[in-house]
């Protein structure tokens, strides 16, 4: 938001007089301590403020008075039952501590509203608790708290009837931070078509109902979201674009989350895709999906790098997809074509409590997944698979809702990597807590593949690469009573090169299936003792 430091430093230096204008005494004495200019409290317009009477007209008359020349409307500590809020252009709501904003349990007072901008929402709910569209310089400030009482509203379909806390469309220089979001009916933010906004320091405790999102940006541009706490019923943080533009330039940064869906997402809406976004330093536990990718219906995802992520008990920590569901942004769109997936860099990761399922990484047949680097990674997973896990077969399910297990239990317990090109596996570490007869990495069907520094417990084989072309794969190393490190199968398996890797423990470091020819292998000579000068 533009100026955001120092509005915010105005703010905290005016609510001070603001809140002693609104005093008992200077109620008495209106001369001795007139209204700050710019600030605007709720009590003034006859808010009561005892969350049994609905403030709705009040609140809403206070921000209408605020929009004539720009300013802050302050609620002071106490409970404010309102239905839908219109946020208006140039306006400031600033919660002060003890101050609540209750979301209404009648659905009657939350009207309907249809943005003029079409996207995938539209099928979704139309009713919001505040609600902005077409606004700029708009923030929501304060360390109160906005609880929607989500529990109280029964589901009606799939979505509707199911109040947004908050739902900003088509705005621009938004500037979210410091309050407590609890209990939202459905999302419990979505910026759709957003520019310029900051997210900032906040709590968001939403377990309450089905889609139960922590935060959603949808189609934004130059975002940014830091320091956030977020336990959330479904997705943490998640990045959509429900219409043919993309969301691109965010950063997501030091934020902590737990989610019964995934702490980390792009998709699963990706018509506009996804482009040039970082998320960095975060930690999640208690977690269905830790890191999710996804791009299903026609959108380019590009440019998008993770590190520094820290996950406890995260059932699917990483999992990338190019599928094709090609579902049209809203009735009557084209149909989106096939999308794209490339130039993503995960690093420094490390995760425990991983399912038996393992890690796919998975695009089609007619376009591969492209320029894929994981480096640094630790990923400890529960194991128990079986040589019939190790053997199946598994469908490409192209037009199928995305998510880590949609393939079921893969073939590999670590990383199961299918249609990529240049895919580079850098220093990464898996392991097991119970015995896997299953390979920690499989490759099918993989162009340019480079594997350095992997290490993991002893399977047979520890590796397959299967119609696999142009590998290279060096500084590795065989665990200890190792029968078979790397078995290479199928007929389009081209130019393996196997250089500078420690394979001694292994009985059979290198294992030839059926219809791979011993030229295409190319094998540098194995590591010897030293024998002195």
């Amino acid at each position: 938001m533009k100026n955001g430091k120092n509005r915010r430093s105005f703010l905290g230096a005016c609510l001070v007089g603001g809140a002693l204008a609104s005093s008992p005494a200077a109620s008495a004495n209106p001369q001795a301590a007139p209204r700050l200019q710019g600030v605007f409290n709720v009590h003034d317009f006859g808010a009561a403020a005892t969350g049994q009477a609905l403030d709705t007209k009040a609140l809403q008359s206070a921000i209408d008075a605020a929009a004539q020349s720009g300013g802050v409307v302050y609620f002071p500590p106490g409970t404010y039952l309102s239905g839908t809020l219109t946020l208006k252009s140039h306006v400031s709501l600033h919660l002060e501590t003890g101050a609540v904003l209750l979301g209404s349990t009648n659905l009657a007072d939350y009207p309907r509203v249809q943005p003029a901008l079409r996207s995938y929402t539209d099928v979704y709910t139309n009713q919001s608790l505040i609600y902005g569209e077409n606004l700029e310089d708009v923030s929501l400030l304060g360390r109160g708290s906005i609880n929607g009482q989500g529990g109280s509203f029964e589901r009606l379909g799939h979505y509707g009837n199911r109040p947004y806390l908050i739902r900003l469309v088509n705005c621009r220089h938004v500037q979210v931070a410091d309050l407590t979001f609890l209990d939202s009916p459905m999302w419990v933010q979505h910026y759709l078509a957003c520019q310029d906004v900051s997210i900032q320091g906040l709590t968001v405790h939403s377990r309450c109902n089905v889609n139960n999102d922590g935060i959603d940006i949808d189609a934004c541009e130059k975002v940014r979201i830091s320091g956030c706490e977020i336990f959330s019923g479904d997705d943490a943080i998640v990045l959509k674009s429900t219409l043919d533009r993309p969301c691109r330039d965010v950063v997501v940064t030091n934020c902590v989350l737990s989610s019964l869906g995934n702490a980390l997402k792009l998709g699963t809406e990706s018509v506009g895709g996804f482009q040039n976004i970082a998320f960095t330093n975060c930690t999640a536990y208690d977690t269905v999906g830790g890191i999710a990718l996804e791009t299903v219906d026609g959108g380019v995802l590009e440019n998008v790098t993770v590190s520094n992520i820290v996950m406890r008990n995260v059932k699917g920590p990483i999992f990338l997809r190019l599928g094709n569901r090609a579902r049209p942004a809203y009735e009557g769109a084209p149909t989106p074509g096939l999308g794209s997936f490339r130039n993503v860099m995960i690093s420094n990761v490390q995760a425990t409590g991983a399912e038996t399922v393992g890690c796919p990484i998975a695009g089609l047949p007619e376009r591969a997944m492209e320029n894929i680097t994981l480096a640094n990674i630790r990923i400890q997973f529960r194991g128990g698979g079986t040589a019939a896990d190790a053997s199946r077969e598994i469908p490409e399910l192209s037009t199928h809702y995305p998510e880590y297990n949609m393939f079921g239990v893969l073939p590999a317990y670590g990383f199961y990597c299918r249609q990529v090109k240049n895919l580079r596996l850098l220093d990464t570490r898996v392991a097991f807590e119970h015995a896997d007869l299953r390979p920690a990495l499989v490759c099918e069907d993989v162009a340019d593949l480079r594997i350095s520094d992997f290490a993991a417990p002893n399977s047979n084989p520890v590796m397959v690469l299967r119609d696999t072309r142009d590998a290279w794969l060096e500084a590795n190393r065989a665990p200890q009573g190792n029968q078979v490190y790397l078995r290479l199968e199928g007929r389009q398996t081209e130019n393996i090169s196997i250089a500078s890797n420690d394979l001694r423990a292994s009985k059979k470091p290198l294992d030839l299936g059926p219809g791979v020819r011993p030229e295409v292998v190319l094998v540098s000579p194995l590591l010897q003792p030293y024998r002195g000068e």
